[in-house]
């Protein structure tokens, strides 16, 4: 083992359901063979994490410290780790361990995420016992597998806009490439926020006819700035009406009310595919006959591969892609999570830790 540099990590832990968090610190485990600690300089604010605070989902173990769009500086590596050195700038997102075994039928296909032996940035066990903790913190050790180097084109620049790349941007980039899209497909985007205003971008990098739907006219002129080839306000019936039988790819990447999924089919065009990058609150339903006389299919995704998340970075840095962001420092992390909460940040939020980036 290695000696690393922070003996005791200092966050902002939820202590109990709801959307307050209050400074915590606990020791972390060690820094194993195949590890790296992180010192964290941005960590982003992404919905699941609220999710997990707010014990919207199931199993949340208290204090739990969220997080997990992070980008910092590597101060320690363990003792096997080679493609990185002390000082170089990465990013971790949502998983920050899968075994990695050849014959892992998940891990061998480049769907870690689906590893029977995954340990996400939070609120899950290690082999060991040991509860992982996220990113509003001071820092936080992975395995190196689970770490990314920043592109220089990013990281040279603004770093402050990577965190949200590691979540929201591979969660786009992964369900378009693992689903088939390609240039000259229709490709609808559900929900203009922090994880469909990157998916227009790389759809419309990906060199697709970008279709992006919202409710909310005022949005109109950024989706077309952000790479939107047509915008659709859906409460306009005769936008709507453009729409029927259009598209091939429809991704929903906000939470929806759940009757709004039945609509979705008849926008579609026959054989097309119905992708859910997030989670509704309730179920969904579908006349079955929808599928029968039409071919659409309905998906979902979450989170890439580590070749998956290499690629993404790299298209990202080459098409200029970057996320619409807010700024917090840390200690202010209270107010973004109700701001984000609210819906009121345009469109990710990123919390700055007082380090120096050189």
């Amino acid at each position: 083992m290695v000696q690393g540099k922070f003996d005791i990590i200092h966050g902002w832990a939820a202590m109990k359901p709801g959307l307050k968090v209050e400074p915590w610190s606990y020791k972390p485990r060690p820094v194993g063979p195949h590890d790296v600690e992180i010192e964290i300089m941005h960590c982003g604010i992404c919905r699941s994490d609220l999710h997990t605070i707010k014990a919207e989902w199931e199993n949340v173990n208290y204090p739990v410290i969220a997080g997990h769009e992070i980008v910092g500086r590597v101060v320690t590596k363990g003792e096997n780790v080679t493609r990185f050195s002390e000082g170089d700038i990465v990013g971790v997102g949502g998983q920050v361990y899968g075994c990695r075994h050849e014959e892992c039928n998940e891990c061998s296909r480049d769907l870690d995420p689906y590893c029977s032996k995954a340990v996400y940035a939070l609120n899950t066990k290690y082999a060991d016992g040991e509860r992982s903790q996220g990113g509003y913190a001071s820092a936080i050790r992975v395995d190196a597998n689970y770490a990314f180097k920043i592109p220089d084109a990013i990281a040279n620049g603004h770093l402050e806009y990577a965190p949200p790349l590691m979540c929201a941007g591979v969660g786009a980039f992964a369900s378009m490439i693992r689903k088939g899209v390609k240039k000259g497909d229709k490709v609808g985007i559900v929900g203009i926020g922090g994880l469909g205003h990157l998916a227009i971008q790389f759809a419309h990098a990906l060199r697709t006819e970008v279709y992006a739907f919202s409710h909310s006219p005022n949005k109109k002129q950024q989706c077309l700035d952000l790479g939107a080839s047509h915008f659709i306000n859906t409460s306009d019936e005769e936008d709507l009406k453009s729409v029927h039988r259009k598209l091939d790819y429809l991704f929903v990447t906000s939470t929806v009310d759940p009757s709004d999924y039945s609509k979705y089919m008849s926008w579609m065009d026959y054989n097309g595919t119905i992708v859910l990058l997030a989670a509704p609150a309730g179920n969904i339903s579908f006349a079955l006959r929808g599928f029968l006389f039409s071919g659409v299919s309905v998906t979902g995704s979450v989170i890439g591969g580590i070749e998956i998340i290499e690629r993404m970075l790299d298209f990202a840095a080459e098409h200029n892609i970057r996320p619409i962001i807010e700024r917090f420092p840390m200690e202010k992390i209270n107010d973004a999570l109700e701001l984000v909460n609210s819906g009121k940040v345009r469109y990710r939020a990123v919390l700055d830790n007082p380090v120096t980036e050189n």
